[in-house]
């Protein structure tokens, strides 16, 4: 069943990691835009971790490159780059943060006034830092509509009772803007820790229709 997004005016996307927000949201945040909804986007941790061994990408410039790649194909879908917020907590340890985790995406949730849809990450992805950041989602006060989607395993479909949101111009559209994270794709050869999208990830990553669960209060 298709996604209803009347009436929203005002929606925050929560990511743990620059490129979850368009592996997870991107024809949500089309089809916002397109409706004339604000959407402002929240980045929790810095995604340093994709490649801590790589000597010609350290951490400051992969963290830099990653928010780039972000605010570059958010700026595709019609978000400014003034609507996402990094807050800069390490990647791959969000659960170790517990606290502050929480205590950081609390406070920048309680700054988007008049915001009446929130969307994060599922408490089933097997991701341990999307499952810190469903957590710390699930401890915040809001009365407005909540969804989730799940990135890992990509495979996984979810439940029937999800509501799905189509990206215009299908698999290809969506994967142009999973390419834009050119640093998760092979762009950094000199780590051989360092993670890559698969080619069946990003296939997978890449299906026309985003699918998500509404969180009951």
């Amino acid at each position: 069943m298709r996604l209803d997004l009347n009436g929203v005016r005002r929606a925050v996307i929560v990511a743990p990691h620059p490129d979850d927000e368009i592996i997870g949201a991107a024809g949500l945040i089309q089809a916002l835009r397109r409706r004339g909804s604000g959407v402002w986007v929240v980045v929790v941790s810095d995604g340093a971790a994709s490649h801590p061994d790589s000597r010609t990408w350290p951490a400051a410039r992969l963290i830099a490159a990653r928010e780039r790649e972000s605010r570059h194909a958010l700026r595709r879908l019609g978000v400014r780059s003034d609507r996402v917020m990094f807050l800069g907590l390490p990647d791959g340890g969000l659960m170790a943060e517990g606290d502050p985790c929480r205590e950081r995406l609390h406070r920048a949730l309680r700054k988007q006034r008049g915001m009446d849809l929130l969307v994060g990450p599922a408490a089933t992805d097997a991701h341990p830092d999307h499952q810190a950041v469903a957590t710390a989602l699930g401890g915040f006060r809001f009365g407005g509509r909540r969804l989730t989607y799940q990135v890992w395993p990509p495979q996984k479909r979810l439940a029937a009772r999800s509501r799905t949101v189509s990206i215009p111009g299908g698999a290809a559209a969506k994967r142009a803007l999973i390419r834009v994270h050119r640093t998760q794709l092979g762009a950094i050869t000199d780590d051989p820790r360092g993670f890559t999208i698969a080619r069946h990830e990003l296939a997978a990553f890449s299906h026309p229709v985003e699918r998500f669960l509404a969180v009951r209060r």
